[in-house]
């Protein structure tokens, strides 16, 4: 079969979603009011708060949510066949993900811009507020340690993609300036950067004095540099650290300065990356050699897709950044369907691409099968294989390979560093509120919780040691990082719920979803955390990090689920919720 037949049923599906079904939630059930004053001009600060064009904002909020995670998930799920990570990308978007999305924007600029987790305050309790705050700490400090890793990894891995990420940089700020002081067109200066950052991507692939390979200064891969590090895991180390100080700067600029026009590049970033791919595999044909299903998996994919595949069908990470940083920007209430739910399709068409880079990459079923011959494996090789899968397609429109395989990682690596930066501001948002709950003062203060969130970032991915040596914090965590995830979307989609029901509107659009990701993420995560890595029953794959992590928000998020049950089958009203409409 060809790989364009897939292409084509999943944007037709993402197309009609988007026309239809979004209009259905946006007029009926979220009943988006063109006349409501949002945040953004009602507590307008200049540095948070800034009323934004819904095209900026669009692209600020794209990038944020959508880093390595919509195409490592998909990678690794084709294991199980292309049919059933099919399906779930292209439902799981359309009636799941793009209603969270863009329900958890609405929830928030419906009250002052506050996240979820402090909504979640005023629609179940106190202590679940508490709770919910202690649950979003973990997977944004996971967020950030998994994407720290996914990015040094690369750099290390691909160093003609270096040079072009940084030139990116200056770039932005100079757009933010221009358009900030100025009153400019964004549009123009942001497709000249990205035309500036792939001519610099092409140059570096082809002059290695342009590559910033750290491996090949201290001495090469073997070399012991200091500390008894190798020239790897010293590059490595310098990494993070690099990357450390520019999430540290970069999450505590205004909005204005880096944060928007860095993303509104990567917006366009992101669409030309998804119309070479798109293009190169209508020119090319590739035909589809992976098997529809795997007849004999060694892990059932049941119920583990639904939580291997997060980012790219749904993700709870979308609603905080739909209720951390895009409602503090929405300029208009009506501009939430175009932000939220587009931004989740806008994700869809990635993870959709990436599954048919993946299954068409390969010459034959059998070749596909011995790279992908257990779980394990597709999990080591699920990255690298996209970006030889998408280089591959890349050349269909005659960009060569080199070049490509560079540019891909390229768009990966900007993508990450978004989310990275993103996740670092909501890490010192969700410390700030923790502070003034517990009145230490401290915390309440924009550098200090910055300064906790950069420090522990790095501490949760350099001093684990795992299969990949120093450094392995982030690849430890990342089978938690799914479960964590979709177990968050969940509760968001029970917080939207209960502010529709309790406003007398139909919730049965939200709480189907939220039905059916929580039975399956609960069930994946009593496996995998009284049974896989249980460090009391000593099996070969007990993990005292995932168990004492996971262990932690199954017990928090089954108490949130409960009192929640309880308020949403009861009388009970809380007042506090904005009722209007």
């Amino acid at each position: 079969m060809s790989g364009i037949v897939l292409a084509a049923i999943g944007m037709l599906v993402f197309a009609l979603g988007y026309r239809y079904y979004s209009k259905f939630i946006a007029e009926k059930i979220y009943r988006l009011d063109p006349n409501y004053v949002t945040p953004a001009h009602k507590y307008k600060d200049g540095v948070d708060f800034v009323p934004t064009n819904k095209f900026v904002l669009w692209g600020h909020h794209f990038t944020s949510v959508a880093g390595a995670a919509p195409i490592v998930g998909p990678a690794i799920a084709v294991y199980w066949g292309w049919l059933p990570a099919f399906v779930w990308v292209v439902l799981g978007t359309v009636f799941a993900a793009g209603v969270h999305d863009f329900g958890a924007l609405v929830l928030s600029v419906r009250n002052k811009g506050q996240s979820v987790g402090t909504l979640a305050n005023k629609l179940i309790g106190n202590r679940a507020k508490v709770l919910f705050l202690f649950i979003i700490l973990i997977l944004v400090l996971m967020v950030n340690a998994v994407f720290a890793w996914v990015i040094a990894r690369l750099f290390t891995l691909f160093p003609a993609s270096v040079l072009s990420v940084f030139i990116q940089i200056p770039l932005a700020v100079w757009i933010g300036y221009k358009v900030h002081k100025k009153s400019g067109n964004m549009l123009l200066p942001s497709l000249a950067a990205l035309a500036t950052m792939y001519f610099t991507a092409i140059l570096a692939s082809y002059v290695p004095a342009l590559q910033i390979d750290f491996i090949k200064y201290f001495g090469g891969e073997e070399n012991i540099v200091a500390l008894g590090l190798n020239g790897v895991q010293m590059a490595f180390f310098v990494w993070i650290i690099i990357l450390m100080i520019y999430v540290y700067i970069a999450s505590t600029l205004p909005v204005w300065k880096l944060l928007q026009p860095r993303d509104y590049i990567n917006s366009h970033q992101l669409i030309v990356g998804l119309l070479i791919l798109y293009l190169g595999l209508l020119f090319s044909n590739p035909t589809v050699t992976a098997p529809v299903t795997n007849s004999s998996p060694d892990v059932p994919w049941f119920p583990l897709l639904f939580i291997t595949i997060a980012c790219g069908a749904i993700s709870g990470f979308h609603g905080l950044v739909s209720s951390g940083t895009s409602s503090k920007q929405l300029n208009k209430e009506t501009d939430a369907r175009f932000v939220g739910y587009l931004g989740a399709v806008g994700e869809g068409a990635l993870a959709l691409i990436a599954i048919i880079a993946v299954v068409t990459y390969f010459g034959t079923t059998a070749d596909f099968s011995a790279v992908y011959s257990s779980f394990a494996d597709a999990g080591g090789n699920g990255l690298g294989t996209f970006v030889n899968g998408a280089a591959q397609l890349a050349t269909g429109i005659g960009i060569p390979e080199t070049a490509a395989a560079t540019i891909v990682s390229v768009i990966v690596v900007s993508f990450a560093a978004t989310t990275l930066d993103t996740s670092v501001r909501l890490m010192r948002y969700i410390l700030s509120e923790l502070g003034a709950e517990y009145n230490f003062q401290p915390l309440t203060k924009k550098h200090v919780a910055t300064t906790v969130a950069v420090v522990s970032t790095a501490a949760l991915t350099l001093i684990p040691e795992g299969p990949n040596g120093f450094g392995s914090g982030g690849y430890l965590i990342w089978p938690l990082f799914g479960t964590s995830n979709q177990l968050l979307a969940g509760i968001t989609l029970l917080l939207i719920s209960i502010w529709l029901k309790r406003q007398g509107r139909n919730y049965f659009f939200t709480i189907t979803p939220m039905i059916f990701l929580l039975f399956m993420t609960l069930w994946a995560m009593f496996q995998q955390v009284l049974f896989q890595w249980n460090i009391f029953t000593g099996g070969e794959s007990a993990d005292g990090l995932l168990f004492s992590f996971g262990l932690v928000i199954l017990i928090f998020a089954v108490w949130i689920l409960l009192e929640a049950f309880y308020l949403f089958t009861g009388k009970s009203q809380n007042t506090d919720i904005d009722q209007s409409v």
